[in-house]
């Protein structure tokens, strides 16, 4: 089978025009974010922002012109409107960016809008700040909803720096039938990652609309149905990804992570306000590498400090959803993608997600109760 290259894209969307500039897509430099890798394309139509959905002719024209070319398997084309874009000064031509993607898709709809087909609850975990261990406990947490006997997803909204397939210990990448990608199923979770898509070690260079686009597909692409509830481990911090999730997706509450830390409990704070100010509801602050136990004597060091997200949900008016130790297991078994409430549900170590899972559908349920019927994406 012949293999496409990154010249023989470019000048497939050569022969696609346009409209407002008169110019090909190329040389009007509405091409952005082409990646190319074992006949999987994708890439972004980028046009100004008032020109909006009223381009989706021209990102259909692009896609089925690479679609066309021998050797392509799939093609991915979102349309994206950045603020700053000048259509007068075009940008240069495509530039290989590191993404590839597995099945065809159209313009990014804003999936938390209307809801996602058969996810009866989405929950954010989320941090201010990067280095918490956000994505073990959300982790950690999924598996625990699922020992619960929920059915339970997980997404990994971090788009540049993707925990899950390593913590999961997921090499292969999802399987589409060329309209939805089907999540890759592990430890009884269903789970999606941006990182099944790409090579580890390869950097997302994307700007923030393309970020925000990726999300989006990977709600309503995504083939997550029957779930009871959907765990988003969001990226760390309170930029345009964070905003994208808590404003367009219709997330039934938000936890967040922390450590005892002063600094880590200043950014759990603006995380906590994010979400307040989005409308969404905290579901409370869970304290994470709380206290350090010894492996050989079993006494216990207070490393970072102690009781700080406690005190900080109490003056914040949130409830405090427990404390989980620094563990030599907890730090192995993620390593090893083989997470502690999955490799040794029964143990010690795990306790503390289990209670977690436990006091969060609890939540759910009164939450659900009190929720309004939704709308969904068909």
């Amino acid at each position: 089978m012949a293999v496409p290259t990154e010249a023989d894209i470019i000048k497939s969307l050569q022969a696609i025009r346009d409209p407002v500039s008169g110019k090909n897509v190329v040389e009007a430099g509405l091409i952005e974010g082409l990646a190319l890798r074992a006949g999987h394309v994708s890439f972004a139509v980028e046009v100004a922002p008032e020109r909006g959905p009223a381009s989706e002719p021209l990102r259909k024209a692009c896609e089925d012109a690479v679609s066309r070319l021998p050797g392509v398997l799939s093609v991915t084309a979102v349309l994206t409107a950045h603020r700053e874009r000048n259509a007068r000064s075009p940008r240069p031509a495509a530039r290989p960016h590191a993404h590839d993607h597995a099945h065809s898709h159209g313009p990014a709809e804003p999936a938390g809008a209307k809801g996602v087909a058969g996810v009866q609850s989405i929950i954010a975990v989320a941090s201010g700040k990067g280095g918490v261990g956000k994505s073990t406990v959300a982790v950690n947490l999924a598996l625990g909803l699922a020992a619960l006997g929920l059915k339970t997803g997980l997404l990994d909204a971090d788009i540049y720096g993707p925990s899950v397939p390593r913590l999961l210990d997921i090499k292969e990448k999802p399987r589409s039938d060329g309209k939805k990608l089907f999540p890759i199923e592990k430890f009884g979770l269903k789970a999606m990652s941006i990182g099944f898509l790409v090579d580890e070690d390869k950097p997302m260079i994307w700007r923030g609309p393309m970020v925000q686009s990726a999300i989006t597909q990977m709600l309503g692409d995504v083939e997550w149905a029957p779930l009871d509830v959907l765990v988003v481990d969001m990226p760390p911090g309170t930029g345009d990804a964070q905003l994208t999730l808590a404003q367009r997706v219709p997330l039934k509450g938000a936890i967040i992570v922390s450590t005892p830390q002063d600094l880590a409990l200043i950014d759990a704070r603006k995380g906590l306000a994010m979400f307040r100010k989005t409308e969404v509801p905290v579901l409370g602050i869970v304290e994470n590498m709380s206290l350090f136990i010894c492996p050989n004597c079993g006494h216990e060091t207070h490393i970072f400090g102690h009781g700080g997200a406690r005190e900080t949900a109490a003056q914040l008016g949130v409830d405090f959803l427990g404390e989980i130790p620094l563990v030599q297991a907890i730090r192995e078994t993620s390593d090893a993608g083989t997470p502690i409430v999955a490799q040794a549900p029964n143990g010690p170590e795990a306790r503390a997600f289990l209670a977690l899972a436990q006091k969060v559908a609890q939540k759910l349920s009164v939450r659900a109760e009190r929720s309004a019927p939704k709308i969904v994406i068909e």
